[in-house]
Formats: structure tokens, sequence, C-alpha cells
């Protein structure tokens, strides 16, 4: 058994809602700690390629002659991190360099009907070519090559910013860079069959801005997923659409809606935006955006101001190693971030914290809900709050061991109000006992009410250029 070895992950701050939390980024330092003492250690290279020129590579050790229980941990190790890389840069080949029974046994997982069935389709839709994951040897493993380009920041003109989330559609009219114009409208687009809903939901959106401009010269939006060329890869608001429809109905409905507004027209993934809007507020760079409301969303600025075509899709990326973890709904997958650090994790532990809400009632509502008992004093409300601030600390650190990070970035309804402030001081005193090497390295941020919503507006409708 794995446990033999004594990875031991939980943080010294228990979360206190949470307390088998296994944090990820204490398992791995566990684990090399472990191949590091056993004097049998060797290098292991991960590669994630989206096209040639575009691969991401990972380093990491491995066991050499490794036990049957080693090759276990081994296995544990790098299947975690290739989930990781898969949503957090994106790629359809995976290629292991280094141990071929290590990857082997992940191409196992990583097949059709098989552990990550959900993975390996997605990664295949996203960049319709076929996922596969082969060995290398170490003098043949891919190259790093992660190009990026410059995103939005145009400001000129009279022009709406749109974002799109699971349980509202934001809108906004933006002239030269200036706000005139918000406004959130509630809807329910996640098990919609007829993507006709989506396009009139979106299309009423922008009528409504435009009537407060006195003409449109572009239009930019986000929303959760994965967007290439204004096409729909992958994304949530439509997983109520069956695929049959998809193509046909689905990927190119901004393309659609491009030809009826008939100005420049551009749609990236919402957590992109965050990033963006967060370097634009701040004048800074190596931001990484991360937005905690109906699921999660992730997006980075680089050190030169560029985005990269990595996906940031933080939601399906592994935070807690635990057996039994909470399963995500949609991937099946355990301990994914979404369970942590949306609605849905609030939601989770509201339960665990004995607050009982009716089966049937909206998970949106169930956080205002949390929220408003909070503003009144309930403790219970508290330690959900505490629990996300708990993980997310340390989550933050595992973040490190993937992007150069400065800013950190952080919204979304869940982190609204008093709830947020307690979300911050915990990840915050995290930092501060168990990551005391990163307390320096990184500047937090939240922007308030009217900050967040006028700051995520100007950076969509920023994204065209005119």
């Amino acid at each position: 058994m794995i446990e033999k070895l004594n990875l031991a992950a939980k943080p010294a701050i228990t979360p206190v809602l949470d307390p088998e939390f296994s944090a990820a980024v204490l398992w791995d330092r566990a684990y090399k700690k472990a191949v590091s003492e056993s004097g049998r250690s060797k290098k292991l290279i991960i590669a994630i390629e989206r096209n040639p020129e575009s691969v991401s590579t990972y380093e990491t050790v491995v066991f050499d002659n490794a036990s049957a229980e080693e090759l276990a941990a081994a296995v544990r190790h790098v299947e975690r991190l290739v989930k990781t890389l898969l949503w957090l840069k994106g790629g359809h080949k995976v290629t292991i360099a280094g141990d071929k029974a290590v990857a082997d046994e992940v191409a196992k997982i990583y097949a059709s009907g098989a552990e990550r069935d959900f993975d390996f389709r997605m990664m295949a839709k996203i960049y319709s070519a076929p996922m596969e994951v082969v060995y290398a040897d170490l003098a043949d493993a891919p190259k790093n090559v992660e190009p990026s380009q410059p995103l939005g920041r145009h400001l000129d003109g009279c022009r709406i910013g749109f974002d799109l989330g699971g349980s509202d559609r934001k809108c906004a009219a933006v002239i030269d860079g200036e706000v005139v114009f918000t406004e959130e409208v509630t809807w329910d687009p996640y098990f919609q069959k007829d993507p006709e809903y989506h396009k009139a939901g979106i299309n009423d959106s922008l009528k409504r801005a435009a009537a407060h401009l006195p003409r449109v010269d572009a239009i930019g939006g986000s929303s959760a997923g994965v967007y290439v060329q204004n096409r729909v890869r992958l994304a949530s608001l439509f997983r109520g659409v069956p695929e049959e429809n998809f193509e046909s109905c689905v990927r190119d409905i901004f393309l659609d809606l491009a030809k009826d507004w008939n100005v420049p027209f551009e749609v990236v993934n919402d957590g992109e935006v965050t990033a963006l809007a967060g370097s634009m507020d701040m004048n800074a760079n190596c931001v990484l955006g991360v937005s905690m409301g109906t699921s999660m969303a992730g997006g980075y600025v680089n050190r030169e101001g560029n985005i990269t075509d990595w996906l940031n899709e933080l939601a399906f990326v592994p935070v807690d190693y635990r057996c039994g973890a909470p399963a995500d709904e949609w991937s099946g997958d355990l301990g994914c971030g979404v369970q942590y650090f949306s609605q849905q994790g609030v939601a989770r532990l509201a339960k665990q914290a004995g607050i009982d809400f009716p089966e049937d009632m909206p998970l949106a509502v169930r956080l205002k809900e949390v929220q408003a008992m909070f503003d009144k004093g309930d403790e219970r409300t508290k330690k959900i709050f505490e629990t996300i601030g708990v993980c997310f600390g340390c989550t933050i650190a595992r973040y490190f061991d993937f992007y150069d990070v400065e800013k950190l970035l952080i919204l979304g309804r869940v982190t609204s109000g008093g709830g947020g402030d307690i979300i911050l001081a915990e990840a915050r005193r995290v930092l501060d006992e168990i990551f005391p090497e990163l307390t320096k390295k990184i500047e937090f941020s939240i922007p308030d009410e009217k900050g967040r919503r006028h700051g995520q507006a100007v950076a969509a409708a920023s994204l065209p250029m005119i």
C-alpha cells in the first residue's frame, strides 16, 4: 500500500469542516522526499503537447528499481500531475519520458472507457485530435515551447462587455474605457437543451447595453470554458445541449452573434478576463486570477503582460489527494478544485456544518443563504469560509509549482462580503505558517464590488481591436 511510504499531506492548520483534506502540494513534497531518501531517485519528464509549436514540460522524480509499492506511489504522483497539466496547460498528446512502467500504467488510466475517460474525451474535443499517452526515453523528451500573445487593453470607442455565468449574465456599456451602464440578469443555462435559449439570452443583454450607447463599435465577452477563435470547444454553460447538436448549434454561436451585430467580436475564457482585469487595474503583470463562482475559473497574464494558450481550467485541477475526496459531478474525478472553491463547495461544506437546505434549492440560492446567515453572525457559516481559506492557502502554494506569480486576484460570488475576508485571512495564515518561503513572493487582491463588476466589464469590452 502507498500509505506505508508515510506520504503525510494534512496541513498543520486543519480545515475545520474538511479535517481529512490531503493537500496536493504537501503530498507531492512528501513523495519527493521519500524518493530522495531512498537513494534511488531518477528523473522523469512529462510533456503536454497542444501542437508541435506549443508544448509544456514538467520535471519530477520517481524511484529507480521500484518495488510494487513504490511503483504504485509513482503512478499516483505522475497521474495526478498529468491531470493537473492537462487542465492547467492543456494538450492532446502526453509524453512520459524516463520510466516506461509508469508511462504504461498512466496510459491505461487515460483511455476510452477507463478511469479518466472524461479527460480523454474532452482533450480530444478541445484540440480536435485523439488524446494519447506515450513513452519516450529521456533523451527524446519533447522540449518546452510556450508561446504567448497580447490580449485586449483596447479602450477606444463605444463597446459592450459581457460575462456569462451559470446563474447570471452580466453586461456593460463602455465609452472610451468608462462604464456608463451595467446590469446582471438571472438565467439558468446549465441544463437547457435548446441552444436558442442561450443565444436569445445573450442577445437580450447585448441589446440592453446597446441602448445606452450612441453606437456599438465592438463587443467582447467572457464565459467559463474553452474558446478557440471564438468557437466553443468546451463550456459548462452548454452541458444540457445534446452532444449531437453541439457541432451544429453551439460551436459557432458567437460567430453567428458576430454576424448579427456586424462589429469586431471577441470571446475568451472568463479566467483570462479576470486576470486581464487585474493586470489593467493594478498596472502589473505575473497576475493569476482565480474566480470562485458558479464553478471555478482561472486566468493568467505572464511577465510580459501577455496571455498564453494554456487552458487554466482550475475547476478540474486536483487539490485534495485523500481517498474518498468529494467527486466532481461532471468529470467524476475526486478532489478537484470546483468542489472546494465555488458555490458547489459552499453547499457541500454547509451540510458538513449542519446547515440543511432542501435538495431542490439551487446552489446559487444556497450561497446567498449562507452569506445572509453569516451577516447575522451564524458561527456555522464562519467555519465554511475558514475551511475554504485553509484549503485555498494550500492550493495557492500548489499553483506556485506551475505559475510565475506575483499578484493573485481573487473574485467571484463566493468571495463577496465578510466571508471573502475570512477566506483571504485564512489563506494568508496558511502561507505565513506552512509556506513562509512564498509569503513575500505574492500580493493578494480582492477588488471591491464596484471594481469587481466594472473592471471585469471594461476588460471584456477591451478584447476586440476596432
